[in-house]
């Protein structure tokens, strides 16, 4: 039962871990350690996402899920391409929908949802699920699902609520989390080409050796690493379908730190052919990373044009004749990036975006490319 002492020490507990730096899968396993101090659940999963795409990225199974993965590609064709269901996470984040209550949402007739009707019920037994989305103007950075079983009460409006007031404090741990990993020399590199072939029935039909590679890099314990593919095949068929204006794509951190990105594209096949999809996995590009952690520093428009400039070299002049404005407006716009960085200089800027999240794997030097240039 929560209570006001309960919640009061849960919404602190939270709002520290979220400012300590820790990162992302040391905070979401010390925060789900607190949730269940005032929400109890059988088991969950805390799930990181791309937030210029929403798909799933990385997973972290909570309790009596640990360690299956049986379930998971099932899973994600139907969070993906399943059924309308207002509560599948891309239409709650739509309306603007924080925390939902399965058995509330449906008035207690859970099983009138396909994912509960065809995964959660009958191959775990649980009925009751409450789901969170974790989203700022950045997009949504993560989601969480905990559940309940037969013994259990279900999710009850103060539960909820608690859920949605703690949301922005476990989003701003999630955004710092992701960036607080540094990114390793000694990540192994794959043998060649990432690529795999998705028939349309959702099975890898082909694959290069390098894919199998990065699938493994992509894998945590209990997680099977294909259900990142299927959100992305999903994304795919919808593109074709005209039903998204651009090809899907996923930004993820390995556990070594290495940014990869995964892209999905329809094929033109015909017969038996006709609905592959090809996906390729392949080390993120330096603009790619820069894209992701300015959304993280939750940084606006212009200061993520500052910040373009200062990766490139540029001082504040030319800063501010390419911008069209002062240079004590520059000036102002990069005590805001720093203090959002947490840095105090330009140099220290640059190092913690490529330093930190790409150049270390790379091997670069950020003097010999000119980073460095009117720091």
């Amino acid at each position: 039962m929560v209570t006001a002492l309960s919640a009061g020490r849960a919404r602190s507990d939270i709002d520290v871990l979220s400012r300590a730096g820790l990162p992302l899968a040391d905070f979401m396993a010390e925060s789900a350690a607190v949730l269940f101090g005032v929400i109890p659940y059988v088991a969950g999963c805390f799930s990181s996402t791309d937030p210029a795409t929403s798909l799933i990225s990385r997973t972290y199974k909570l309790g009596d899920l640990l360690g299956r993965n049986e379930s998971d590609v099932a899973w994600a064709r139907i969070e993906y391409g399943g059924e309308p269901d207002p509560t599948h996470y891309d239409e709650m984040a739509a309306a603007g929908s924080v925390a939902v209550g399965i058995h509330s949402a449906t008035g207690g007739q859970v099983d009138r949802l396909e994912r509960m009707a065809d995964l959660v019920l009958p191959r775990f037994g649980y009925t009751d699920e409450a789901r969170v989305v974790f989203a700022d103007r950045g997009g949504v950075w993560a989601t969480l699902s905990i559940l309940r079983g037969n013994d259990d009460a279900v999710f009850n409006p103060a539960e909820l609520s608690l859920l949605t007031e703690i949301a922005p404090a476990l989003t701003r741990g999630i955004r710092t989390g992701l960036l607080s990993q540094v990114a390793s020399r000694e990540a192994a590199q794959p043998t060649g080409p990432a690529v795999l072939i998705i028939d349309a029935a959702g099975r890898v039909v082909q694959s290069s050796p390098g894919a199998q590679e990065r699938l493994g890099q992509l894998a945590t314990p209990g997680t099977d690493p294909l259900s990142y593919i299927q959100a992305l095949i999903r994304g795919a068929r919808r593109f074709a379908s005209g039903a998204l204006d651009r090809m899907p794509r996923i930004r993820t951190r390995t556990p070594d730190g290495v940014w990869l990105v995964l892209h999905a594209a329809p094929l033109g096949g015909i017969g038996d052919r006709a609905g592959d999809v090809v996906v390729t996995i392949e080390e993120a590009r330096p603009q790619e990373v820069v894209d992701i952690v300015a959304a993280a520093f939750t940084l606006t428009l212009r200061e993520r044009e500052v910040v373009g400039s200062v990766l490139r070299g540029a001082d504040t002049k030319e800063i501010a004749a390419s911008m069209r404005v002062s240079p004590w407006t520059v000036q102002d716009h990069l005590k805001s990036i720093f203090d959002k960085a947490g840095v105090g200089s330009r140099r220290e800027l640059v190092a913690r975006v490529y330093f930190d999240q790409y150049l270390p794997r790379a091997g670069s030097d950020l003097g010999a490319n000119g980073w460095f240039a009117g720091a």
